[in-house]
């Protein structure tokens, strides 16, 4: 990609599924739960288990925003061998069989400053990653990650909360792309469930706002939750529900059991279809 050029699988995806009058899936999953070479063949296998969008965590021993489930998956992708590097080899690896299902990497700020911006940005891109979700950077901070991103030609997808208020707003969109990835329940994820009535009111005071499209996320844990989500936004998020499925099917020593990867790919396919079957409702 030239410089400030993205690789365009992010907005393909969207227009694609817009013509589709439906709702994108996006599963996310820890890089390295349990260990490297399963998180590798999860990864491999969601979009042919209904994955429009795929999330994919990085790794930080201190988060903020992630729920047990979650915490809990990053303790594992940490003893499972865990590296930022190795997040962008898996990227990579899945590159060459899949040209055209965008990944957005998720995390925190440390691990790519620790890294160098600017060599993650060059590495990332050549990796095949289309955006960033990046927890901890506000937009007073975009000259750190958000700005340079841009300029590399790197999506920069911003959260916005049920506590970002209309004098707030204007700041969290400005230099968001990709899309808008609303955070749907005050607190971390996986601990509560979202409200449908909240969630399309917020969506609508969403779309005055910005022509890109929401993403939902937080408190999404069922296939008829995601397929209600579905019919409000343009896409639906769900992570906690995954990850727990991958605590799940570990042995007494901390082991992928032979049936993971399948079991996992089995509720991606079932929360997929609960979004492929939602009749859309326009926000207004």
């Amino acid at each position: 990609m030239s410089r400030g050029e993205t690789s365009g699988r992010i907005e393909a995806r969207f227009k694609k599924l817009a013509g589709e009058d439906r709702a994108a899936f996006i599963p996310f999953i820890m890089a390295a739960d349990p260990d490297l070479e399963t998180s590798f063949e999860i990864l491999q296998g969601l979009p042919g288990a209904g994955a429009d969008l795929i999330e994919l965590g990085v790794m930080y021993s201190d988060p903020m925003a992630d729920g047990p489930a979650i915490q809990a998956a990053g303790l594992r992708a940490k003893a499972g061998g865990a590296r930022l590097d190795r997040t962008l080899d898996m990227v990579r690896r899945f590159r060459a069989g899949d040209s055209e299902t965008p990944v957005i990497l998720m995390g925190y700020y440390n691990p790519i400053y620790i890294y160098g911006v600017d060599r993650f940005l060059a590495d990332a891109a050549e990796a095949g990653v289309d955006g960033l979700i990046v927890v901890d950077l506000p937009p007073e901070e975009d000259i750190e990650l958000c700005l340079p991103a841009l300029a590399a030609g790197m999506h920069f997808i911003r959260l916005a909360t049920p506590t970002t208020d209309d004098v707030r707003l204007p700041a969290v969109i400005a230099n968001t792309s990709g899309f808008v990835y609303y955070v749907a329940i005050a607190g971390i994820t996986g601990t509560k469930s979202a409200d449908a009535a909240e969630i399309q009111a917020s969506v609508e005071r969403l779309k005055k706002h910005t022509d890109l499209p929401i993403a939902v996320g937080f408190g999404i844990r069922t296939a008829e939750q995601a397929g209600a989500v579905a019919q409000i936004a343009d896409a639906a998020v769900v992570g906690s529900a995954i990850v727990q499925m991958v605590a799940d099917n570990l042995d007494a020593n901390g082991k992928a059991k032979p049936d993971l990867v399948t079991k996992v790919l089995g509720l991606s396919q079932s929360l997929a279809d609960g979004v492929r079957g939602a009749a859309r409702k326009a926000a207004e």
